[in-house]
């Protein structure tokens, strides 16, 4: 059983996991909690727990909007109190994924990550009270999306410890009537107990291209899926046949750690060989200048800096310019 004394957040991932009968995972949790937010490892992390520590108690009456393109929580705060809020989700910098309005509080972020939602949604399997893993889910924007869409349990799993406390925060403002349903792990798929077969729907978007072994990425979330379950998979793709698949160097888009880019043909291939049915490519597209960019909330560079500033349609290295395809994919019964 957990301990009571751990922090809610924690000892509700506990419960969550109990109650959806998960307990193998209960015993591996305090070790990969532990290492997730190892102190020493990352040193910004008193910092980010701090920021959310701080955030002010908020009042109970407030509007929660999980199914809106910016995930919003309509609350009446103090011009104080929205000021303290907003000085310390900026200490949480740089936001990737969103946006998000909290309080009045519009976090404009690098991504517009509801437009992929909104690629994506029209193509799944209905979400309503089914159980949802979201592999490198980021701060949890899709997440609370998936919630929004009904889901009974998210888990969302990634290994940045910034990003755990951006959805701590976020929580902060949801609330406990619609911020228990989705939680978060700080680790990668790697710390999913093997063989699973527990989840309903399993999300991996952005994570394929950082792995250099595709394949097992691809086993392993078949392996998180109950039979029957679904796979939804974006990742980054090329123009081509089902032989094609492009290797960068050591950079791509000034990205070191991309490995294998297919064309979407090839990525539905691969999809049969590891075990998959129903294999089908619901969007591709180019990755927009209006899709990806530096905000205020995400001042660093963005795509447009790492694109051929003569040749939009290729990245500095003289690679083909990212683009983005989504295949959905179902686990035989």
């Amino acid at each position: 059983m957990p301990d009571r004394s751990l922090p809610p957040a924690q000892r509700a991932l506990f419960d969550a996991l109990l109650d959806h009968g998960l307990s193998e995972w209960v015993a591996r949790l305090p070790a990969q909690l532990a290492d997730g937010l190892d102190r020493k490892r990352f040193g910004d992390l008193p910092a980010w727990e701090k920021a959310v520590a701080k955030l002010p108690t908020l009042p109970e009456a407030r509007d929660v909007a999980l199914d809106s393109d910016s995930v919003r929580v309509d609350l009446a705060l103090t011009e104080s109190q929205q000021r303290q809020c907003e000085n310390l989700l900026r200490k949480l910098m740089p936001w990737r994924k969103g946006p998000y309005t909290l309080g009045g509080i519009h976090i404009d972020t690098e991504w517009r990550s509801d437009w992929k939602w909104q690629r994506v949604a029209p193509h799944l399997s209905p979400l309503e009270g089914r159980r949802v893993l979201d592999v490198g889910g980021g701060n949890g924007y899709h997440g609370w999306r998936m919630v929004g869409a009904g889901a009974a349990f998210v888990l969302i799993v990634d290994p940045s410890p910034r990003f755990y406390y951006q959805f701590q925060a976020v929580r902060h403002f949801v609330g406990d009537a619609d911020g228990w349903r989705t939680h978060f792990l700080p680790v990668g798929i790697e710390a999913v107990p093997p063989k699973l077969e527990a989840f309903d729907t399993t999300f991996s978007m952005g994570v394929l291209y950082h792995r250099p072994s595709p394949l097992e990425h691809l086993m392993q979330l078949r392996d998180t899926l109950r039979p029957g379950g679904e796979l939804v998979l974006e990742t980054l793709v090329v123009e081509g046949e089902a032989n094609t698949v492009f290797m960068p160097g050591e950079r791509y888009a000034a990205m070191p750690n991309v490995y294998f880019l297919p064309s979407s043909k090839a990525l539905a291939h691969w999809l049969e060989r590891c075990g998959f049915e129903d294999v089908r490519v619901v969007d591709e597209a180019p990755t927009s200048l209006a899709e990806q960019r530096s905000t205020e909330w995400m001042t660093f560079h963005s795509l447009a800096d790492f694109l051929d500033p003569e040749d939009a349609t290729l990245t500095l290295e003289g690679y083909p310019a990212p683009r983005r395809a989504v295949l959905v994919a179902r686990k035989p019964e």
